[in-house]
């Protein structure tokens, strides 16, 4: 079992930065593909950025390749999401999540089975 908190959110104007945070406790984190995703109000949830549990491989939705930046220390039990260059459409509730030990990088929601309570992040016009 895997617990996810998430921290970072906030309200920022366009153009501005965030940073989110995601830290692990339980079994593992070390082992598991993270997963950022997003879901805005009428919106399904998608898939915003993934990492493999060694940091090597990584995956971004296109609507954000070049703005953001998934990392992650194994150390720390921690991923991040660096936000750059935000815009009024990334306004969502971010989720972090986790794969089980040694599944590799996915953008499908469904192949995730650990999840945060989310953190709002708002960009304003």
């Amino acid at each position: 079992q895997v617990q996810l908190v998430e921290s970072g959110g906030g309200l920022v104007q366009a153009g501005g930065s965030l940073r989110l945070s995601c830290t692990a406790s339980g079994r593992t984190f070390s082992t598991n593909a993270m997963g950022w995703f997003r879901q805005a109000p009428g919106k399904e949830r998608e898939a915003v950025a993934a990492i493999t549990w060694n940091g090597i491989n990584r995956y971004y939705a296109d609507s954000v390749k070049g703005r953001f930046t998934i990392s992650r220390d194994n150390a720390k039990k921690t991923v991040y999401l660096q936000m750059n260059s935000l815009k009024p459409e990334d306004t969502a509730v971010y989720y972090c999540a986790a794969r089980g030990p040694w599944d590799p990088v996915s953008p499908v929601v469904a192949d995730y089975p650990y999840w945060g309570q989310g953190t709002q992040v708002t960009v304003s016009s």
